[in-house]
């Protein structure tokens, strides 16, 4: 059967007694006419392309064309090496691999699109960072890019996944639910652990705006992957205490869409208002253009 919803997939795991990794494999080796092996296969490539941009990134201090970003993950690095972040070594990784990821999209390096260009850092930054310091598996970071992975199709059913539709809310907080159930997962949350820390990361970033600098995907989007990706953390860290979101991940996607259609156009990827449209970035403008 083709899952659609949350609450389809929950029903579904349960009367199975499945994961939602198992699950999503089956549909896609069915859907794609291959094997769950191949499936795993495909969804490993995408994980060694991940860690790939990570190290690629966090050896580069290119500039961008516009040259304004492209040295930032240099200076992280600089700055934990010589203090340490109070928080430890996994959330420097996080921020750090994070930050490679986004900066390697700027400078058009190879980058897995998680679910999007403009928030691709998200993902990789935890998964790669978590598996490095607890030593994961391969096929644990597959169960774990498997169950983001179904959770962002969930959400595309009722959400195009693009800033020009729904605002950074549908991007960069989307792949914030993405990593947070992900990661939740790995961390053997049950199903309705996984929905709670997907529901809580979502809820959180509503009403996102999309309103980049000159309209390119530099100012704020890259900056907004590190900080998401520990939202991701929070969210997870909260469901697994046993923290519940009162409103049902179903109905948060609902909302989501809903204020994606009341979102002015003018902060959907236009480029016409918000930091898009502050005395600094037009001056940027100016002397860019």
């Amino acid at each position: 059967m083709s899952i659609t919803t949350f609450e389809e997939l929950k029903k579904e795991a349960q009367s199975q007694n499945k994961t939602i990794w198992e699950l999503t494999q089956e549909e896609e080796a069915l859907n794609s006419d291959i094997s769950v092996e191949e499936v795993r296969a495909e969804v490993l490539k995408h994980i060694v392309t991940m860690r790939e941009t990570i190290e690629t990134g966090i050896t580069s201090n290119e500039k961008s064309v516009s040259g304004w970003c492209g040295d930032d993950c240099e200076k992280l690095i600089k700055r934990y090496s010589a203090q340490k972040s109070v928080f430890g070594s996994l959330y420097e990784k996080i921020l750090t691999y994070s930050l490679a990821t986004s900066e390697e999209n700027l400078r058009m390096g190879r980058i897995v699109a998680c679910p999007t260009a403009g928030s691709c850092g998200i993902i990789p930054g935890v998964l790669v960072a978590y598996s490095e310091e607890y030593d994961l598996s391969d096929d644990e970071q597959i169960n774990f890019l498997i169950t983001a992975g179904k959770i962002g199709s969930i959400i595309s059913n009722k959400v195009q996944l693009a800033g020009a539709v729904a605002g950074c809310q549908a991007e960069c907080g989307v792949a914030a639910a993405m990593c947070a159930g992900g990661l939740a997962q790995t961390m053997a949350g049950d199903i309705n652990t996984i929905f709670n820390a997907v529901a809580l990361a979502l809820k959180n970033i509503l009403g996102l705006t999309c309103d980049p600098v000159c309209g390119m995907v530099e100012v704020p989007c890259i900056k907004r992957n590190p900080l998401l990706s520990m939202h991701a953390v929070s969210a997870t860290e909260l469901a697994l205490a046993g923290i519940e979101s009162k409103i049902p991940v179903d109905e948060v996607i609902d909302a989501m869409r809903q204020t994606g259609q009341l979102m002015s156009p003018m902060l959907k990827e236009s480029a016409q208002a918000g930091l898009a449209t502050t005395p600094t970035a037009l001056s940027l403008k100016e002397k860019l253009f």
